[in-house]
């Protein structure tokens, strides 16, 4: 007998019929069908295609018996379809529905959550990772599965687990990764944060701050900051954390880079004291207060850049402007700069100073020319010492290239002479010519 088209009803015998056709695909196609017998149903799952077995894990009208039977189906393909399919139901099961078949449902999640095939258990635990209504234990074994695949989702959505549950899991330990689905959660509890912070894991730390909805306590985060001068990957997270205190961000001030230096001074949620404190202490890097009288100092002769890396990253140039337009950006910041090895900022200071564009200051050092740096510093107004101290630590200039003496403060060239470094070198900018002026 041919397959009838679903559109069509039959009767129990034509439907008997075709579960005993030859043909699997006739009998997958009766086992989709919803206006069939049970027992029909319940013949199919026991079928020997498993086209067919998959198709009856898949149909809702399939009778509990058939899912009993379905459950340790030896195709991995039928128990995932029949996952997906319990957990697409158990929502809908509330106090009305007969206590018996809640809890036929509840056996076989907890069942399929046990399934050997880690395939079977990630759909189920995609399927409820967001079900307010899904059975605890359920869900518990699946956030401590051992397959992060399985783990992860619920670990970082499900509503059903607690703050117990959460800390259990982190004190015998979640699959890898799983403490920073956790850190993910949203609204992470005190209590989780503080648990999470106790393991050292970076990345899931890392996780953890960049979590705006999370909670940690300002002493936990004190505590982070002062770990993290060491820990490059958590600067920009804790530079982006809501609420910082002024002690919290003045801390930060002290050693995260440039970039994230200027974010921080950048924020409009800071009130006055905190932005006080910040730019305080980034004036203080920088070199703007005073050293007490005797405290040792490093000469800026004793620096070393052992690369031209400054020519290739983000120069931060609103920070350098805003310095120059308050005057404070003098030569004192910039020998600091220097010092501390952030070719980046003397760029960039060197530019808002002198007015000369960006690329053509880095044209000048890329090419190491002597005058060019020369001029440079007295456009900027800044000593003929500092001249000396970018041509031997920036531009790396052999001894015996260098233009100068430490003896004499004056520029060695005339102010026409520098007027036409500057401009040559303007040219050269603008025309891309590979020609050099020492």
């Amino acid at each position: 007998m041919n397959s009838a088209s679903k559109n069509e009803p039959i009767t129990y015998e034509q439907a008997r019929e075709l579960a005993r056709a030859s043909d699997p695909k006739v009998r997958a196609d009766l086992a989709r069908r919803s206006d069939i017998k049970s027992e029909i149903l319940y013949f199919l799952a026991d079928d020997t295609s498993p086209d067919v077995r998959r198709a009856i894990a898949e149909n809702e009208a399939t009778p509990d018996q058939a899912n009993e039977l379905l459950v340790t189906d030896a195709d991995e393909g039928v128990r995932t379809c029949l996952a997906a399919k319990i957990a697409r139901l158990a929502p809908n099961l509330n106090a009305d529905e007969q206590n018996q078949i809640r809890q036929t449902t509840h056996d076989l999640l907890r069942d399929l959550a046990q399934d050997q095939i880690a395939h079977v258990r990630m759909v189920l635990s995609e399927a409820l990772k967001d079900v307010a209504n899904a059975p605890p234990d359920v869900i518990k074994r699946l956030a401590m599965d051992p397959e992060i695949d399985v783990a992860g989702p619920v670990l970082e959505f499900s509503p059903v687990l607690t703050d117990d549950d959460l800390l259990e899991i982190i004190h015998i330990g979640p699959a890898a990764g799983g403490l920073g689905s956790i850190s993910r959660r949203q609204a992470v509890g005190e209590s989780v944060t503080d648990a999470i912070v106790a393991t050292n894991d970076e990345e899931a730390i890392v996780q953890l701050i960049g979590n705006a909805s999370a909670q940690i306590r300002e002493e936990t985060l004190d505590r982070l900051i002062e770990q993290a001068e060491n820990v490059e990957l958590w600067h920009a997270p804790l530079v982006a954390r809501p609420k910082l205190s002024a002690t919290a961000a003045g801390r930060l001030a002290q050693f995260v880079a440039n970039d994230l230096l200027e974010q921080l001074q950048s924020r409009s949620d800071f009130d006055e004291d905190t932005l006080s404190a910040v730019t305080r202490v980034v004036h203080h890097r920088l070199g703007e207060v005073e050293h007490p009288q005797g405290a040792a100092t490093t000469p800026v002769e004793d620096i070393n850049l052992a690369s031209f890396k400054f020519l290739e990253g983000e120069i931060p140039e609103n920070l350098a402007n805003r310095l120059h337009q308050s005057g404070k950006l003098d030569y004192k910041v910039v020998a600091n700069a220097l010092r501390a090895g952030d070719g980046q900022f003397v760029i960039a200071a060197l530019t808002a100073r002198s007015g000369i564009p960006m690329e053509v200051a880095r044209k000048i050092f890329a090419e190491q020319s002597a005058k060019g740096i020369i001029a440079l510093c007295w456009k900027a107004e800044l000593p003929m010492k500092l001249a000396l101290a970018l041509q031997q630590k920036m531009a790396r200039i052999p001894p015996g290239d260098i233009i100068g003496s430490t003896d004499s403060d004056n520029f060695p060239l005339n102010d026409d002479a520098l007027s036409w470094q500057l401009e040559f070198f303007s040219n050269l900018s603008d025309n891309g010519s590979k020609r050099v002026a020492k």
